[in-house]
């Protein structure tokens, strides 16, 4: 059953001041219709590679005791939220969450965790799988294999220098993996050799029906996008990055999901795509707006997207019970001992926050995700 909420709907609605109202109509599901926007792609798009990898694929937080240590009960209480928002994917550990503080044991145990957490759950599950060289890559490729996610991610090795280098290292992977690779683009702060090249990845794609999966965060980074889209069948996925920002207008070049440091806000991910995908286009730009009014706190607030005040929103949404963080060492090392802060705001802070959590509501999923 197609959804028929026009944009005369749309501005009426606001008119009337009941949009809260028409958007819980809009977002309504029959039995024929599945609810998450993985499952019920525009009829109109081919889809190329796994269905199951496509929408947004939300990065979780890493939840930490005063002890330092992980709270991994709370890390499978965020996949359960992500999975109840409908969100089509979610991934860990990746991205800016000071995923190097973790030990290796620390990082295997979560992806036991989190395996276990979602299974029999719609939404998909995609394991960091990323090391120093080769041989530590394989050790969490080879431990993503034994618990069975949707996908993996990847992004290049820190002790890479040439293309040759990242060649080598995903040919490797390849060898072990069942299953589809995001490969990341961005290349975290110890890599100092190039990104992968539109070459490669199209070269990998070809290779492996596995590959061809992108999460595409290197300059000139619209004018790469478009040349991989044109590169299917051997390219099967762009996704957009870089905290989502420009995700809105990337979806019309063509990319078909967003990996991104929001969980807190998955049920509005998960509307913006739904509604996009649906041709619902204004809903869609109205659900973007409300999170881009949220995360734009970041110029105002100081913390960075995944450790800042997405804590405070995780606690508010019943989910994190407290807003502790480690911290590096000096020079960015990694002390011995986990060193750990709680980030603070003031009243006036969160009162902000809460004013533009109340501006998402329409978007926000009623009921609790327990």
């Amino acid at each position: 059953m197609k959804n028929s909420f026009s944009r005369r709907n749309f501005l009426g609605a606001l008119t009337a001041g009941t949009f809260g109202v028409a958007a819980s109509e809009l977002f309504s599901t029959t039995d024929s219709e599945p609810a998450f926007g993985a499952d019920a792609p525009n009829p109109e798009r081919e889809i190329i590679g796994d269905p199951r990898v496509r929408g947004p694929f939300p990065i979780l937080s890493t939840p930490f005791f005063e002890s330092g240590e992980v709270d991994y009960e709370t890390l499978a209480d965020e996949a359960k939220f992500v999975d109840w928002c409908e969100s089509s994917g979610m991934i860990w550990p990746q991205a800016g969450d000071a995923v190097d503080l973790l030990t290796k044991e620390e990082k295997m145990r979560g992806m036991e965790v989190l395996a276990e957490t979602a299974r029999g759950r719609k939404t998909a599950l995609c394991l960091g799988v990323q090391g120093k060289n080769i041989d530590d890559m394989l050790d969490y490729a080879r431990k993503a294999e034994e618990v069975e996610p949707t996908a993996i991610i990847s992004r290049p090795p820190d002790d890479g220098k040439t293309e040759d280098d990242l060649r080598e290292y995903w040919r490797a992977l390849m060898k072990v993996v069942n299953r589809p690779v995001i490969i990341q683009t961005s290349c975290g702060t110890k890599y100092k050799g190039p990104a992968p090249s539109v070459e490669l990845l199209i070269e990998l794609g070809k290779e492996s029906p596995y590959f061809g999966y992108v999460k595409e965060e290197s300059s000139p980074i619209e004018a790469r996008m478009r040349r991989l889209i044109a590169a299917k069948p051997a390219i099967k996925r762009v996704f957009s990055a870089m905290g989502g920002f420009a995700w809105l207008h990337q979806l019309r070049i063509g990319t078909e999901g967003l990996v991104t440091e929001r969980a807190p806000y998955a049920d509005v991910l998960a509307a913006v795509w739904r509604n996009y995908e649906s041709g619902n286009l204004v809903v869609a730009a109205d659900a973007f707006s409300k999170l881009m009014l949220m995360l734009n706190l970041r110029e105002t607030i100081p913390g960075n997207d995944l450790r800042g005040f997405s804590l405070y929103i995780w606690q508010k949404r019943g989910v994190f019970k407290n807003r502790l963080s480690r911290e590096y060492g000096p020079n960015n090392s990694v002390p011995e001992k986990p060193v750990v802060s709680e980030f603070k705001l003031s009243d006036e802070q969160i009162a902000e926050l809460d004013l533009r959590f109340e501006a998402m509501k329409p978007y926000l999923k009623e009921g609790n995700w327990k």
